[in-house]
C-alpha cells in the first residue's frame, strides 16, 4: 500500500502533567449498557419490544445499575418500551433508566412523556462536536454547535416540571469527543455544566461522557486526552467523567482500560462488543479482565455460556470463537506442547486449595469460575502432541498409559487427523487408540488358552510355575505352543518363542484398574524391544491380570509405527 498524504498522525493533546502511567485499576467502574439502544440500532433485524423487555431483565440479573433503554422521540416502538417498562414494574429500585435525546425541544418534550412514573432516570443530552461533522453535517461554526448544547440545556431544564416523582440526572455527550479538539470539548461541557446550574453538586453530580464515536488514536494518547479533559474541567468533584468506546481500531477494550486509569469513572458498553461498525466496548471483556486481576467487576459474568446463549436468541449475533472468555475456542488448546502444559497444570491442581493462586499455563482465568467447563480444553488436530491425546483418554476413558507411550499415541493420533485432514473428536481419540492396540488380530492371533499352575513339593522351597497350552496364528497359519514360567505372561512369553513371530524383550510392565465394582477390569501395557531393534507398546485389557498383560504382548508384537 502506498501513503500519499491521504491519512496524517493523529494529533496528541498539548503537554501536560500526565500520571496515569504510574496507575494501576483497583475498583469497578459505574457500568451502563447501552445494549438496548446503542447495540439494538446496530443489529440487522432490531428487537421488538418483547425481546427488549427480555434483554432488559437479562441486564438487571447480571447486576447493572443504570441502562440505557432507548431513544423513546425515536419512535412509537421505543415510547411504548419505556411506557411498558414502567407500568408493569420491570425496574427495581436501585435501578435507572437512561434515554437518548438528541438537543431538540419537541424531542425533549416527547422523552420526559415517555419518562411518566419512573423514580430514577438519566437523561442523556447530546450534540456532535467534532470538525467533521461542524463542517460537513450541521455547517456551523463552533460557537453555534456549543448554542445547540446550551439550548438543549435550557430545554431540558424547562421540562422538568413534567417529571414530578422522577429524580433526573443530566448526563451530556460531545459526541465525537474523540475527534474534538480537547480545549473545545472542555468549552462546550464548561459551557453545558454552567447552564445546568445549582442543579450539579455533590449529590447531583452531571455525567460528562466522552464518547470515542470513532477510534482514531492509540490507546495512550486517549489516555492523555481523558486525564487532560478531568484536570482541567472545573467543578470536577461534582462530576463524574464517562467512557463510550468503540472499536474501530480494535482497540476498545485497551483504550477503556487506560481511560479509567486516566481518572475516568464510569463506562457504557454492550454484552459482547455489540454496535455500529466494528462495535462497542465489549463489557464482558474489561469486567473479566478486572476479575483476573483479583478485582470484583460487580457484574455476575459466572455462567457466561448462559449469558451468551441469551445473547445469541435475542440479538441474533453470532460470537466469534475466540473472543476472550467466551468464545467456543478459547479454552481450547490444539498445539502439542500447549496441550501438555495445561494437562500438567490442572493435574497439580487437584491437590491445591480452592483458592490457590490461578496459573495453569495458558489459561489466564479457571474455566469453572464463568461457567465453563475441562472437557473441551483439549481437541486434537494434526497439530496436537502427545499429552492431548493421553489426556483425553485419560479423562474421558480411564486408560492410564504410561508417560513413555505417550509419543506413540501421539503418533497415531495425529496420523488418524492428518488422514481425515480435520479436527477429530474425543470418541474419534479413542477409535485410533483402539484400532492400533486394542482389536488388532494380525499378523498374531491367539485362538485358545490355558494355563496350568504347578506347585513343588509343600515345605521343599521350589518356586511355583505356570505351564501354558495355546493355539495361537501367525500370518494365518496355525500353530499348538507351550510353555513354562514364573507366571501366566512369562510363560506365555516363552511359548511364543515357537512360532515364526519376532524375538523380542520386555522393556517394562505397567498395570491399572479400569470401571468399578463389578465391571472393574485389569488394563496393562507393556512396551517391549523387538530383534530388529524396534521399540513397540502394547495394550490388553481383560477381567483376568494374568490375561491383559497376554493380550498387551500379543498387541506389541502386532503393533505398526
Amino acid at each position: 500500500m502506498k501513503v500519499n498524504g491521504k491519512y496524517k498522525p493523529f494529533e496528541s493533546v498539548p503537554k501536560f502533567n500526565r500520571t496515569w502511567p504510574e496507575k494501576t485499576i483497583t475498583k469497578a467502574p459505574i457500568w451502563c449498557s447501552v445494549d438496548l439502544r446503542d447495540g439494538n440500532q446496530a443489529l440487522v433485524n432490531p428487537m421488538g419490544v418483547e425481546q427488549k423487555l427480555e434483554f432488559f431483565d437479562l441486564l438487571v440479573k447480571l447486576g447493572f445499575k443504570e441502562i440505557e433503554v432507548g431513544f423513546p422521540s425515536a419512535s412509537d416502538t421505543e415510547f411504548n418500551f419505556m411506557r411498558r417498562l414502567i407500568e408493569e414494574n420491570h425496574v427495581p429500585e436501585d435501578v435507572k433508566l437512561q434515554v437518548l435525546c438528541q438537543a431538540r425541544e419537541h424531542l425533549i418534550k416527547r422523552t420526559f412523556e415517555s419518562l411518566k412514573g419512573c423514580k430514577k432516570a438519566i437523561f442523556h443530552l447530546y450534540n456532535s462536536t467534532s470538525p467533521a461533522q461542524r463542517n460537513y453535517t450541521f455547517g456551523k461554526s463552533k460557537e453555534e454547535i456549543k448554542q445547540i448544547a446550551i439550548d438543549g440545556i435550557r430545554c431540558v431544564k424547562s421540562c422538568l416540571s413534567m417529571s414530578e416523582g422522577t429524580e433526573i440526572q443530566l448526563e451530556y455527550s460531545p459526541e465525537s469527543f474523540s475527534t474534538t479538539e480537547i480545549d473545545y470539548a472542555l468549552e462546550v461541557c464548561e459551557a453545558v455544566v454552567k447552564e445546568w446550574g445549582d442543579a450539579a453538586d455533590e449529590n447531583h453530580k452531571v455525567i460528562l461522557n466522552l464518547p470515542t464515536t470513532v477510534e482514531c488514536a492509540l490507546p495512550n494518547q486517549f489516555a492523555d486526552q481523558i486525564e487532560y479533559f478531568c484536570q482541567h474541567i472545573s467543578n470536577r468533584e461534582n462530576l463524574i467523567i464517562s467512557l463510550h468506546n468503540h472499536n474501530d481500531r480494535g482497540e476498545g477494550v485497551a483504550q477503556c482500560e487506560l481511560g479509567l486509569l486516566a481518572g475516568a469513572d464510569r463506562v457504557e458498553g454492550c454484552l459482547f462488543g455489540n454496535g455500529e461498525r466494528t462495535g462497542n466496548l465489549d463489557i464482558v471483556n474489561v469486567g473479566l479482565n478486572m476479575f483476573t486481576q483479583g478485582i470484583d467487576p460487580e457484574l455476575d459474568f459466572s455462567n457466561v455460556p448462559k449469558i451468551a446463549e441469551e445473547y445469541q436468541k435475542l440479538t441474533g449475533m453470532p460470537i466469534y470463537e475466540r473472543m476472550p472468555y467466551v468464545g467456543e475456542l478459547v479454552f481450547t488448546a490444539f498445539s502439542g506442547s500447549h496441550q501438555d502444559a495445561i494437562r500438567k497444570g490442572m493435574a497439580a491442581r487437584v491437590n491445591m486449595a480452592e483458592n490457590a493462586v490461578w496459573d495453569v499455563p495458558y489459561l489466564t482465568i479457571d474455566p469453572h469460575d464463568i461457567g465453563r467447563q475441562y472437557e473441551g480444553i483439549i481437541r486434537i488436530n494434526s497439530q496436537s502432541g502427545k499429552g492431548g491425546a493421553a489426556y483425553i483418554l485419560e479423562k474421558d476413558y480411564g486408560i492410564i498409559a504410561p508417560k513413555a507411550m505417550h509419543p506413540f499415541i501421539g503418533n497415531v493420533v495425529k496420523s488418524k487427523a492428518d488422514s481425515l485432514q480435520r479436527e477429530i473428536s474425543n470418541q474419534e481419540v479413542y477409535e485410533a487408540f483402539e484400532k492400533a492396540w486394542l482389536s488388532t488380530v494380525s499378523p498374531l492371533n491367539v485362538k485358545d488358552l490355558t494355563e496350568r499352575h504347578i506347585e513343588g513339593e509343600r515345605g521343599s522351597g521350589e518356586t511355583e510355575q505356570v505351564a501354558c497350552m495355546a493355539t495361537v496364528t501367525w500370518e494365518g497359519k496355525t500353530y499348538a505352543i507351550t510353555g513354562n514360567g514364573n507366571g501366566p505372561l512369562d510363560a506365555f512369553v516363552n511359548a511364543i518363542k515357537q512360532t515364526p513371530a519376532p524375538k523380542f524383550n520386555i522393556v517394562s510392565f505397567h498395570e491399572h484398574s479400569i470401571g468399578q465394582g463389578s465391571d472393574t477390569k485389569a488394563m496393562a501395557y507393556v512396551h517391549i524391544t523387538k530383534e530388529n531393534g524396534d521399540d513397540a507398546w502394547g495394550v490388553g485389557v481383560s477381567s483376568n491380570v494374568g490375561r491383559a498383560g497376554v493380550a498387551a504382548v500379543v498387541s506389541a508384537i502386532n503393533f505398526k509405527a
